[in-house]
């Protein structure tokens, strides 16, 4: 398991929901490759409105047209790290934002492989 505490980059990369890579939706790639670099995590979140450098507003509105809606990839882990991978974001992002910013990591912990986890999905232990 990855240990991060203390200072940090956070890297949130911008795109639209209908991007693609070889026929993927980009941000999935981008979790991927961000995973077999051995981050330390990533989130995509979907938005409900938006604009970027096109100006066109894309929205879930009942209204509108537009269906390919924003979506935020975010990444955090130490900067080396964090840097090592921005080429690989070069690669796959043609049209959109990515900013890197400094923060600090005061938790981070991840599930625990013991009987509380087997619980939870349903296997108990005695």
């Amino acid at each position: 398991m990855t240990r991060l505490t203390g200072g940090a980059l956070r890297v949130t990369i911008f795109i639209g929901e209908n991007d693609t890579w070889h026929h993927k939706p980009l941000y999935t790639e981008i979790v991927h490759r961000a995973h077999a670099a051995g981050l330390a995590g990533a989130s995509v979140f979907r938005g409900i409105e938006g604009f970027g450098a096109s100006s066109l507003i894309h929205t879930t509105r009942l209204l509108s047209l537009s269906e390919d809606l924003p979506v935020a990839i975010v990444i955090v882990d130490t900067e080396e790290r964090v840097r090592e991978f921005l080429p690989q974001l070069d690669e796959l992002v043609g049209e959109g934002l990515v900013i890197l910013d400094e923060c600090e990591v005061i938790r981070y912990v991840g599930r625990a492989d013991d009987s509380r986890d087997s619980d939870r999905k349903g296997k108990r232990s005695l």
